[in-house]
């Protein structure tokens, strides 16, 4: 196990001092290794998210040139028609 140094200014260190005392934590270590834990957790969270995005907007693009697409206004024209046949009222405005 590699050993590091870190410095923090008074308010910071009395924090983690603090996490530790009140049984959070059972060291400095232990505080900043969970600490990298959770942002390694975030950033392999966020980079999955983004590849996922990324597929999505290929399968849009795909989409678009095979000529799989609807146009909006029809789309939320047919969905009000809908709703308002199982409704039974008047049109909505």
């Amino acid at each position: 196990m590699a050993t590091m140094n870190v410095s923090l200014p008074d308010p910071m260190r009395d924090f983690v001092q603090n996490r530790i005392d009140s049984g959070q934590y059972a060291s400095v270590s232990d505080y900043v290794r969970d600490l990298i834990r959770r942002d390694q957790s975030e950033t392999e969270d966020e980079q999955r998210w983004l590849r996922e995005l990324d597929a999505s907007i290929e399968l849009g693009l795909e989409d678009e040139k095979a000529g799989r697409l609807y146009d909006l206004g029809e789309v939320c024209a047919e969905i009000r028609a809908e709703i308002e046949g199982m409704a039974g009222e008047q049109p909505l405005q």
